[in-house]
């Protein structure tokens, strides 16, 4: 399935669920759920390249996802410290940028070196950026920026009198990212879980009932289309969206 590149949304950024529902219908272990859904990132960043898109971004560990057995935890990041060492040789034969969001900082030493060696690596490139969201949560990216901005405005660097959200967005974690265009969530659920919650406020949504493991590059071009039919206001009227010679 293809879509005109003239209306392939730029930044696609994605809640990736059901791993642990995949595996437990399989009578897996949550694990085996992780492993597959690792694959499934793979395949997706190059199939969001293939149809057009110039930036994914990827819900990969929250916040909240320290909350889980410390099993499952150490289990997520060993994968995630494994995907990166194994993706870093193709990331930069097909010169994907890796950018992450988040408190990388407070991750394992092993997970933050890779992350540090990747983007490092892939910094220089331009066509396609893929971000991953790894120890994110949107209202703590909203306290970290907050605190920043404060600092700023107490250093003479801002002028809070003059804030907008032009200003005080330079302070968030995407500060030099654009807005997604169009949110996708897998496995049913229709909620945004702490995820973009600023950038995302006009962005369009799509909630599909598969579950991570199995989405595909079909599912994926699926949701750009429903994107498509969509008319996109920013707050102005369909009337005022047309052109002159139209009305």
């Amino acid at each position: 399935m293809s879509v005109p590149a003239t209306n392939v949304p730029h930044h696609v950024a994605i809640i990736m669920d059901g791993n642990g529902r995949w595996a437990t219908k399989r009578g897996l272990p949550r694990i085996e759920g992780h492993r597959r859904g690792v694959e499934t990132v793979r395949t997706t960043t190059f199939a969001a390249r293939d149809l057009g898109v110039k930036m994914l971004t990827l819900y990969a560990f929250s916040i909240e996802n320290w909350k889980r057995p410390q099993e499952e935890v150490g289990a997520l990041m060993g994968l995630l410290e494994y995907y990166l060492k194994k993706e870093l040789e193709t990331f930069v034969r097909d010169r994907v940028r890796l950018r992450t969001i988040g408190r990388t900082e407070e991750l394992p030493e092993g997970v933050q070196k890779v992350l540090r060696t990747t983007i490092e690596e892939t910094k220089h490139f331009t066509d396609y950026t893929l971000v991953l969201a790894l120890n994110y949560g949107a209202r703590t990216e909203m306290v970290d920026a907050a605190r920043s901005y404060a600092a700023a405005v107490a250093a003479g660097k801002e002028k809070l009198n003059d804030s907008s959200w032009s200003t005080f967005s330079r302070y968030l974690y995407t500060a030099d990212m654009p807005e997604p265009d169009l949110v996708i969530r897998t496995s049913g659920e229709t909620r945004i879980s702490n995820f973009l919650l600023l950038q995302a406020a006009y962005a369009e949504f799509v909630f599909q009932p598969v579950l991570w493991p199995d989405f595909t590059k079909a599912d994926l071009a699926a949701a750009i289309a429903d994107y498509n039919r969509r008319e996109r206001r920013f707050g102005l009227t369909s009337e005022q969206l047309k052109p002159a010679a139209a009305k």
